[in-house]
């Protein structure tokens, strides 16, 4: 039996898309639906159903009645018809995560706008999908990672086929105009769509590019017989004037980056803006084996109802934000220099953070859905990125088994260990334990690993960076952040552009803004009598030395007050990472086998 739906961008000034689902042998006691209240990986729960502008119910061709039991299921009443729900979801998420929609395009997750009809998810699914009415509708085309049902030409408007309701809404959709890209990865056609304007966009240099780097994350589960785990993959990219993100599915991607980040003709050396875009790319495409398959037991299968709780999301995640640029330094795409300051960068925004010393990286893991998709002022005081923790836990993880195996082994191999598991599982597959990992550490590399992953995931103790990259080569040198004299010498990070007021966004912990009574909110007007705006507050502060004494106005709450500050003494570490010459052999070869070279 297959479950049939319908989408069309009913009004697209108004946001508003019209959706059906019609469903044959409904449940005799009222046909119930769903709408998730999550994305997977997007771990906050963003109850989709309040975008429900209404809904009617038929039967057949009479009208039948809706009864809604909680916050995202409604009940229709009992028939032996054929039930069709119709409603209106309003669609204005700019975001990779839900749904949007207005006159020039439209981009939609099916989690956002497809109701599930209860007892029928693993039934076939067809959508049909409608351009907008008038003169757009010829101009309009689509990508996404379903597949044209025959009679539909792929990236046009027609009927989509999904085996069933988890791959209907692992599939999203991009409608509109937009330069579209395809290119084959060893065998696999992909393609690439850019919506939003993007001068002198270089689409053969986005091909070459994407072609290698793609075809190099293959090429690192499957050394031997190096094949996608799909038929066809998509990138759907909407290129805003200031924007970044991305979320993974089963054969495409969403994402959202600057439009000044896409390479232009004539480019001839890599800004980091494409760097950074390319580093999106690399992260989502690893999603393929690493979360979309290769899954902690937690979200086999996903509960799209409630938080799914797991305290591994620093292996998902983490080592996920791990390969993107490592994936770029061994392609070519980014030079050994550049990696280095990438990574110097990390390091130093997790350790300049006191937040790392408080919450374990299992404890950010669980506490996702309620503390890092929903950070406050005092996020950096309290929440540890399992992304960038996980990233130099995962970085530590990788050079302790390059030494302690003499060259041998890698986090490399435990990728492909946890990859073959997978495979070999098949249907049966029930997903990575939480307390797997060690296990499969010893299984992939032969070593033991267990009390290094315990301290640094369980516990806070910071992995022995200097040392772990002397096996390699690199020299870890510590520096002070001087950059930018408001963080290193106040303690605190100004929110907003330059042209507004010098709001305060975030006061760091043990800093002479917080020792002094500032808070987030708090306006600063002046420093030692000159006026302070955003743009002038450094230019001010690069008079001053470390251990002066300011004295600082801001307004809180409109009411002016006076703050006795006393500038930091030592600035915050900033960590720089360069190659030693000085290295030996070894460590530059285990250095090329990291890096430098793709590694099978």
């Amino acid at each position: 039996m297959t479950i049939r739906y319908a989408i069309r961008p009913a009004d697209p000034g108004a946001h508003l898309f019209h959706v059906t689902v019609a469903v044959d042998r409904p449940d005799p006691e009222g046909q119930r639906f769903t709408l998730p209240a999550w994305n997977p990986g997007s771990y906050m729960i963003r109850e989709f159903a309040r975008h429900i502008v209404r809904l009617t119910a038929l039967a057949g061709q009479r009208k039948l009645r809706v009864e809604k039991l909680d916050k995202h299921t409604w009940r229709c009443g009992p028939t032996e018809e054929e039930v069709t729900l119709a409603y209106e979801v309003y669609a204005f998420d700019l975001s990779v995560r839900a749904a949007y929609l207005d006159p020039e395009q439209a981009l939609f997750n099916g989690a956002a706008l497809f109701l599930a009809p209860l007892g029928r998810e693993r039934d076939d699914c067809r959508l049909d999908i409608f351009p907008p009415a008038g003169a757009r509708a010829g101009s309009w085309r689509l990508i996404t990672g379903l597949a044209p049902a025959r009679g539909t030409r792929a990236g046009e408007c027609g009927t989509y086929l999904a085996r069933d309701y988890e791959e209907l809404i692992d599939c999203p959709v991009q409608m509109g105009r937009f330069a579209h890209l395809r290119f084959d990865v060893l065998g696999a056609p992909h393609e690439i769509a850019i919506a939003g304007r993007v001068a002198r966009l270089d689409l053969n240099r986005l091909q070459a590019d994407l072609t290698r780097l793609c075809e190099a994350h293959v090429r690192l589960f499957e050394p031997r017989r190096p094949q996608p785990p799909f038929e066809r993959y998509a990138f759907l990219t909407l290129a805003v004037d200031d924007g970044y993100g991305g979320l993974e599915h089963r054969n495409s991607s969403a994402l959202i980056c600057r439009r000044d980040d896409l390479p232009y003709t004539g480019m001839k050396e890599s800004t980091e803006g494409y760097r950074r875009f390319l580093g999106l790319v690399s992260h989502e495409y690893f999603h393929v084996w690493n979360v979309k398959r290769i899954r902690p037991q937690a979200f086999v299968p996903y509960d799209l109802a409630r938080e799914n709780y797991t305290r591994l999301l620093w292996v998902f995640e983490g080592f996920t934000a791990y390969y993107d640029d490592l994936m770029l330094a061994r392609t070519g795409l980014m030079s050994r220099v550049q990696y280095l300051e990438a990574l110097g960068r990390t390091l130093s925004t997790v350790m300049q953070r006191s937040a790392r010393l408080k919450q374990t990286l299992a404890e950010s893991s669980f506490d996702a859905w309620i503390k890092y998709y929903r950070q406050d002022e005092n996020a950096p005081n309290s929440v540890v990125s399992y992304y960038q923790k996980g990233a130099l836990v995962a970085l530590a993880l990788d050079l302790s088994i390059r030494h302690e195996s003499g060259g041998r082994r890698s986090l490399d191999d435990l990728m492909r260990w946890l990859w073959r598991q997978w495979r070999a599982a098949g249907d049966s597959y029930q997903g990575v334990g939480e307390d797997a990992i060690v296990e499969a550490l010893s299984q992939s590399t032969g070593l033991d690993l267990a009390r290094s992953v315990r301290a640094w995931t369980e516990g806070t103790r910071d992995p022995d960076f200097a040392t772990l990259l002397q096996t390699v080569g690199i020299r870890l040198q510590r520096k002070l952040a001087l950059e930018t004299p408001h963080f290193a010498l106040l303690g605190l990070q100004l929110q907003g552009g330059a042209r507004s007021d010098a709001l305060i966004g975030q006061v760091f912990d043990g800093g002479p803004a917080q020792q002094a009574g500032l808070s987030a909110g708090d306006v600063l007007v002046a420093l030692d009598d000159l006026r302070v705006t955003p743009a002038r507050l450094d230019a001010l502060l690069a008079r001053y030395t470390p251990g002066d004494a300011v004295q600082v106005l801001a307004f809180r709450r409109e009411e002016l007050h006076r703050f006795d500050v006393r500038l930091a003494r030592q600035a915050p570490p900033r960590f720089v990472l360069e190659v030693d010459d000085k290295a030996s052999d070894t460590a530059k070869r285990r250095h090329d086998a990291w890096c430098g070279e793709r590694r099978n």
